[in-house]
């Protein structure tokens, strides 16, 4: 092995890296429809030519902007103790007026209603954040509960921070993690369970 075949096999992580972190940032912001593999490439400082080399297709590419954008936990944690707490805290900064930023809701918001997007992600939401929700809470209908979940945090973020609603937009985060939380509780505690330990619920 010479010592140029190393270098070379760094500099192609380094340029498939590059290109996925600008796919994130222009899919984030243009949607899948609106965001061009010219444009795309300009970002990350390669040709097009580089992109079909690394991903083979724009919906290959875009299916691993997805993985990256929803694999971190963004507001679902990763401990099940204090679970709702931690998701109604987190949703209520994240989206505080004044804190927009790169995020997967605003992926999701802008991508999902293309038809060739919209499958993509459908498997990313629940593979990430709600295979990670649905193991948190566990028991029975745990993969519906955890989607109904989502589905209060991502009604929060667009009301509150892409349509802003007046009382949602002016609430204090401390309150409105308060009610969340309380909200989150029955569907992320399988029935008749108690209350688990830092709950929403247990606080009150």
């Amino acid at each position: 092995m010479t010592a140029a075949q190393p270098s070379r096999r760094r500099d192609a992580a380094a340029t498939r890296e590059a290109i996925l972190a600008a796919a994130v940032v222009e899919f984030t912001e243009n949607g899948y429809a609106g965001a061009g593999v010219r444009q795309i490439a300009e970002r990350a400082g390669v040709t097009a030519m580089m992109i079909n080399r690394y991903f083979g297709s724009k919906q290959n590419l875009f299916a691993e902007a997805v993985d990256r954008s929803f694999g971190p936990p963004t507001v679902v944690g990763t401990e099940r103790s204090g679970l709702t707490r931690t998701i109604a805290h987190a949703l209520a900064e994240n989206t505080a007026p004044g804190t927009e930023r790169l995020d997967p809701f605003l992926l999701t918001l802008r991508s999902a209603s293309d038809p060739e997007a919209a499958d993509i992600v459908r498997r990313g939401i629940e593979a990430h954040a709600g295979a990670r929700l649905a193991g948190l809470i566990g028991g029975s209908e745990a993969e519906l509960r955890a989607q109904l979940g989502l589905a209060l945090t991502a009604g929060t973020w667009l009301l509150r921070a892409v349509v802003g609603t007046r009382a949602l937009a002016g609430a204090d985060n401390d309150r409105l993690a308060e009610l969340l939380a309380a909200m989150l509780e029955p569907v992320t505690r399988e029935a008749g369970a108690d209350p688990a330990p830092g709950s929403g619920a247990a606080a009150q």
